[in-house]
């Protein structure tokens, strides 16, 4: 006798991370049950050792936060980004200061919002900020099935629909299963859903700083023959670091004493926001391409970095992942609404379509940008310099690269255009 599962209704999300949080909150709106599973307690994610890492929301991200209620909870501990300035980093080493060099391009979000309380460029959060927000949300959604701790073991088809079975032997029965299991993802393999990618033999070493002067809402995005460089601007006089190094010099870096990471720091930081000090715990994450040749199988749906993974240069990760959500959910709603199957591939293929595109160019994007710009190769360093300046001068680029980081480019879903989708 099969025993009863533990949730029986539209939609079950395998992984509860930033990504399958938003989704559900998204297929919740789009009036489908839900559930999440994850292998942590949902609580247990609020910790601040649990994710170093900070992440930029684009200006049509926060919107989608707004139609789905959780820019409430996340408002006070978010930063906006009024100004992004990308160059080649100033060499370093002996008494010459670190810090962005001479070639400028410079993204001021006057340019495609005026006035003082127009859309800002994105929105920077620290990954635990964003995820207690989330939880919160989804904690005042009594509907939203949360099962935590379980781990997700496998699927099985039945018939009109398909089961997840978690390790302990229950399962959940849904008509569309999501795998938010990230970029190793088991159902993908279960799936037997290939992927092409490799790694770059780079961490990014992620830290927060706090330093003497206002960052006054600009991220930098500086290129060093190690990597990217980017300080990320946070609330309250911080900024997150995101600093690409060969594997084995960012593992000497996260493990090194505090005198020695500070000399390191101050020597590719520069000095242009006065005294920089470390804050807070230090983190290594490998960093690589991943991208799935399918973002779609029968009744799943892969969406985050189980579709893709990129490098985070761009601080595009999560912001795909988002995007992912955004048009599923409206898929999925419409599917529903006319009576149609929301799991069937007619229905998943639509989803598909919308974001593989986006997906590709990003992924081609970064990989593209992180290998010219990961070298010490003189006439290279002047060629890119003198491209920097060229683009910089040309105000329809500009905006167009504004537009195409913000997500408003191409056919944006109803949520990351603040609609909800509940709306008449």
């Amino acid at each position: 006798m099969t025993s009863k599962p533990l949730f029986d209704g539209d939609v079950v999300i395998a992984g509860g991370g930033l990504a399958g949080m938003t989704l559900a909150l998204a297929m919740d709106q789009a009036g489908l049950s839900v559930a999440v599973v994850d292998a942590l307690e949902f609580s247990d994610q609020l910790a601040p050792t649990f994710d170093g890492r900070a992440s930029a929301l684009a200006y049509t991200s926060w919107r989608m936060f707004e139609a789905l209620g959780v820019a409430d909870h996340l408002r006070e501990h978010a930063q906006r980004i009024e100004h992004i300035l990308v160059c080649d980093g100033r060499p370093y080493g002996g008494d010459k200061p670190g810090g962005p060099g001479p070639h400028t391009l410079h993204f001021d979000r006057n340019e495609i919002s005026e006035g003082p309380d127009g859309e800002p460029l994105g929105w920077m959060a620290e990954n635990r900020r964003s995820r207690q927000a989330l939880v919160k949300t989804l904690q005042a959604r009594p509907q939203i099935s949360l099962i935590a701790p379980a781990r997700a073991d496998r699927y099985e088809h039945r018939k009109g629909g398909i089961d997840l079975v978690l390790a302990d032997g229950q399962r959940l029965s849904g008509k569309l299963l999501v795998a938010c299991d990230g970029k190793f993802s088991r159902l993908r393999d279960q799936a037997r859903v290939r992927t092409a990618g490799w790694g770059y033999g780079q961490k990014g070493l992620v830290a927060t700083v706090r330093h003497a002067e206002p960052h006054n809402g600009t991220a930098y995005e500086y290129f060093l023959p190690s990597g990217p460089f980017a300080i990320l601007p946070l609330t309250d006089n911080r900024s997150s670091l995101v600093w690409t190094e060969p594997d084995a010099i960012a593992d000497a870096l996260k493990e090194a004493p505090d005198a020695v990471f500070q000399e390191e720091l101050e020597a590719r930081f520069g000095d242009f926001l006065g005294d920089v000090r470390p804050e807070g715990p230090r983190f290594a994450y490998p960093l690589g391409l991943r991208y799935a040749e399918q973002f779609c199988s029968d009744r799943i749906a892969f969406v985050g970095d189980a579709a893709r993974g990129i490098h985070p240069l761009a601080g595009q990760g999560f912001n795909l992942g988002i995007r992912d959500a955004a048009a599923l959910a409206e898929v999925c709603g419409e599917a529903r609404r006319v009576g149609l199957d929301i799991g069937a591939v007619t229905t998943l293929r639509r989803y598909e379509d919308w974001r593989k595109f986006d997906s590709a160019t990003l992924a081609a994007g970064t990989d593209f940008f992180n290998r010219l710009f990961s070298n010490d190769i003189e006439p290279i360093r002047q060629l890119r310099g003198i491209g920097l300046s060229i683009v910089d001068s040309i105000p329809p680029a500009r905006r167009f690269f504004m537009r195409q980081a913000g997500g408003e480019t191409g056919d944006p879903p109803r949520l990351l255009k603040g609609q909800r989708l509940d709306a008449a």
